[in-house]
């Protein structure tokens, strides 16, 4: 029997895995969600997201798709890896995912061709069906400068009401120097939004949020007060590190045959990451003055 079912979950409260119904919407995470959808429904084009590693990207992406999934008036398409060697390779990529590649699958894709092709399908889609389509970029920051001339090219297809295309760029804060770089790319931001880490009150409504997701019914906490300030202080309320301790500590709970989970435990489990170099290079801080 899995460790969760025996504490009383239905399922694993703190996995890892981009499950939207375990997303839990910060304040900036709801604004951030709520300004792309505005934007979306606005086709104004292009709105970029940042954060750090573990804020919650991946995540906020998954619970965006499920949005979508509700509307039947949006084709959209997720792109998880946009390491591409040429703007031919990104476009072919582009175009077999939204159904639109060149018939003729064993003739050389031609970077014009495929780009007529691809503004006829966003015209008959956007303008004549009214439809609204959207691309999902996911580790926005591997976009090379190609890449982004392509992009930046396709936003430029547009109605004198709106544009064809509606683009959504998650990435890691090194991506907001690489658009800087480019004027007329970064002039056609129309939302521009950026992930933090949790405070400490948001990172406890966290935890007990996806512990009430999990299933828990029974009345009594898991997580001391007190461990919950340790888990906030050594992860600084990075929601991805807060969901991996979490997890550990509550297999931790079932190993020592413990009833909650108290500061003693987590303590344990910081002393192992020290002890074995495992800790994130940003938790060196945390890690020096919590022992100190």
């Amino acid at each position: 029997m899995s460790y969760y079912k025996i504490l009383g979950f239905q399922k694993e409260p703190f996995s890892t895995s981009p499950d939207p119904d375990f997303f839990y919407l910060s304040k900036e995470h709801e604004a951030a969600l709520t300004n792309i959808l505005i934007e979306l429904r606005l086709k104004r084009g292009l709105s970029v997201i940042l954060g750090d590693v573990g804020t919650g990207k991946t995540t906020l992406s998954r619970k965006l798709i499920q949005e979508l999934k509700n509307r039947e008036d949006c084709i959209f398409h997720m792109v998880l890896d946009p390491s591409f060697e040429n703007p031919t390779s990104f476009l072919n990529s582009f175009s077999k995912n939204f159904g639109i590649a060149p018939a003729d699958f064993e003739k050389e894709p031609v970077l014009a061709e495929l780009r007529e092709s691809l503004e006829r399908f966003l015209f008959q889609k956007a303008a004549v069906e009214n439809k609204t389509v959207i691309l999902i970029v996911d580790e926005a920051q591997k976009l090379n400068d190609s890449s982004l001339e392509i992009l930046r090219v396709l936003l430029n297809y547009e109605t004198n009401e709106f544009k064809l295309l509606q683009l959504v760029l998650l990435g890691q804060l090194e991506l907001q120097e690489k658009i800087n770089g480019i004027a007329n790319f970064f002039d056609r931001i129309s939302y521009k939004g950026k992930l933090a880490a949790l405070g400490y009150d948001e990172t406890k409504e966290m935890i007990s949020f996806r512990i009430s997701q999990a299933g828990y019914r029974a009345g009594m906490d898991l997580f001391l007060e007190e461990a919950l300030e340790a888990i906030y202080h050594y992860t600084g309320g990075y929601p991805r590190p807060v969901t991996m301790l979490c997890h550990r500590a509550l297999k931790e709970l079932l190993l020592k045959n413990k009833l909650v989970v108290d500061a003693h435990i987590i303590e344990g489990l910081i002393a192992e990451d020290v002890k074995t170099g495992w800790q994130r290079r940003n938790q060196l801080l945390q890690k020096n003055s919590y022992l100190s």
